[in-house]
């Protein structure tokens, strides 16, 4: 238990590093305003709280967005924002996949996690994320950035539904999809349960087959 214990703390370090350096591999994308990019910086998180569980993922989302601190333009309100959405879409994945260990749990999971993620992004980003930006950008300068590409959208509120949450969902559903296509691989290294092949074990199974 113990052993188990200090092995997830390692593989939580280690996936926050890789989700933080994911962080800065980021573009926009055409039907969004350019301010707005996006990013796969959940996946380690996803694909943690599925091998380790749902408490394990959303550590991994805090200890991401702590070490974004040290390089923050936002002053801690980007990385809170980041984190409760993140910790929200893995929490809800990783509890239903717990409960139903299967492909079936681990989709549907997936896909409730990423449409809370949507939902939560919207007071999210009305309460925290854009008041912090209008220091830099005047409220009519940031809708009329949402103007550019659907000319009927009049209030923040109705840049957040017809734009962000959807986004957000759609950031989500790109994690889910990566992690199915990886998670088989490298769920036995996180688990601890892989096992490397020496060369006797290669040679003696060669020497089976040929006979």
């Amino acid at each position: 238990m113990k052993q188990s214990k200090v092995r997830n703390l390692a593989m939580v370090g280690m996936l926050s590093a890789v989700a933080f350096i994911l962080m800065f591999v980021e573009f926009t994308v055409p039907f969004m305003p350019s301010f707005i990019k996006m990013d796969v910086s959940e996946l380690p998180a996803l694909i943690g709280a599925f091998a380790m569980g749902p408490v394990e993922g959303v550590l991994i989302c805090l200890v991401k967005n702590l070490i974004h601190l040290l390089k923050t333009s936002t002053g801690g309100v980007g990385e809170l924002a980041n984190f409760m959405l993140g910790a929200a879409f893995v929490f809800v994945a990783g509890l239903v996949y717990h409960k139903k260990k299967d492909r079936k749990g681990a989709l549907i999971g997936s896909l409730v996690g990423a449409l809370v993620m949507g939902i939560i992004s919207i007071p999210a980003n009305y309460f925290i994320t854009y008041p912090f930006y209008t220091n830099f950008m005047p409220m009519e300068a940031i809708i009329g950035a949402y103007q550019a590409i659907n000319p009927k959208v009049n209030t923040l509120l109705q840049c957040l539904v017809v734009f962000n949450c959807p986004f957000t969902i759609v950031k989500g559903l790109i994690d889910v999809a990566i992690t199915f296509l990886v998670y088989k691989r490298l769920s036995p290294i996180i688990k601890g349960t892989h096992k490397s092949v020496t060369a006797a074990e290669k040679t003696a199974n060669l020497k089976t087959e040929e006979a």
